[in-house]
């Protein structure tokens, strides 16, 4: 039996309802309503554009500390961008120019700014600013774009100091919870694997489901990795956590290893299975099944686990009886086609991989 796939709605579920977002989206509403409140009360700016205090906040939140300080730079450089823009096709209205071909203008040159990569967030607000501008500074233009500019970087300044004081974000835990997961979504997949060749029942469509499920949490879970090493920066309580992050990206890039191999393993097996191979036959086909199941079971060990050693020691037993049950198969052969030693090899690269991960006597074991 493949490992069960969770539905699109699920997924949609679990991001909206993580402990992470629903703290972000607290916090969000929190500086929104205070950026709200105190922009009126900024002396330079005309307190009926203090709308815009709200949006800098959203422009700045963002799940990490660090990433709510670059966005919101990058938004205020693109603003100040699309408002110089702005101004001159204000100005190219005073010169008599259409206003339709002044809207054309601003609009078509921010887009192309917007293909600047450098400005980051920034390139989506060229356009969008120049548009202000043009459209709603009406005959207050100094006193528009000034209020702008000022409203925004102010809810900016709100967004990053609530990211920061209340309970700055970080997720090295989560990353390293989601990294479990993937693990044992993979583990069962081997397992599946196992059981489809100790029945003998390898087919182009057993795994396909459950393959596309794992790619998609392999890229969910990479994004999280990341994400949680960027919220240790700027962040007071990432002091604490100095290993964790080089930790969770060394088992990430095993795991994404590990998925690549089960991978290129399933599509190997059903080629065998059609070509009658004979590392599906009845001689070698429980010696190959017990050989994936090891695997899967070291690689379901939690990192630096008591049983580790043990588990490592199973696996390579057991790829060299399926590598002895392949050569008594073919006729005791000194030397075994390449494609027959295929499965061999991937089985070696997923417990190679697993390896760093075995306790030593250095290691401590996880809490």
């Amino acid at each position: 039996m493949t490992p069960p796939v969770m539905t699109a709605p699920a997924r949609w579920l679990r991001a909206m309802t993580e402990p992470g977002r629903l703290l972000l989206a607290l916090k969000t509403g929190i500086a929104a309503a205070l950026a709200w409140y105190l922009a009126p009360l900024l002396p330079i700016t005309d307190d009926q554009y203090s709308y815009y205090a709200p949006l800098g906040v959203l422009v700045s939140m963002y799940p990490t500390v660090a990433a709510s300080a670059r966005s919101g730079l990058q938004a205020i450089i693109g603003l100040a961008m699309g408002i110089g823009l702005g101004l001159l096709g204000v100005a190219a209205l005073f010169a008599g120019v259409p206003g339709v071909l002044a809207l054309a203008a601003v609009v078509g040159v921010g887009v192309l700014f917007g293909g600047v990569q450098a400005l980051g967030l920034g390139r989506d607000w060229v356009a969008v600013a120049a548009l202000f501008v043009l459209l709603l500074s009406g005959g207050d233009t100094e006193d528009f774009t000034l209020s702008y500019l000022v409203t925004m970087a102010f809810g900016v300044v709100i967004g990053v100091l609530a990211n920061f004081i209340i309970v700055p974000p970080l997720y090295l835990e989560r990353a390293s919870r989601r990294l479990s997961e993937l693990r044992d979504t993979l583990s069962a997949l081997l397992e599946a694997i196992a059981d489809h060749v100790a029945a003998g029942t390898v087919d182009a469509e057993a795994f396909d489901e459950a393959l596309a499920e794992l790619d998609q949490t392999a890229t969910d879970v990479r994004v999280e990795v990341y994400e949680a090493d960027e919220s240790r920066k700027v962040n007071p309580r990432g002091r604490r956590h100095r290993s964790k992050p080089e930790e969770n990206l060394a088992r990430l890039r095993a795991l994404e290893r590990t998925v690549f191999y089960a991978r290129e393993f399933a599509d190997v097996l059903e080629t065998l299975a059609h070509a009658n191979d004979v590392n599906l036959g009845r001689d070698v086909r429980p010696a190959l099944a017990e050989a994936i199941r090891t695997c899967a079971a070291l690689v379901a060990t939690p990192v630096h686990a008591d049983d580790s050693p043990t588990r490592l020691e199973e696996a390579n037993a057991a790829l060299e009886q399926y590598l002895v049950a392949l050569t008594q198969a073919s006729d005791g052969e000194a030397a075994i086609a390449a494609h027959e030693l295929t499965p061999a090899a991937f089985l070696r690269r997923t417990i190679d991989a697993s390896a760093p991960f075995v306790r030593t006597d250095s290691a401590e074991a996880p809490d």
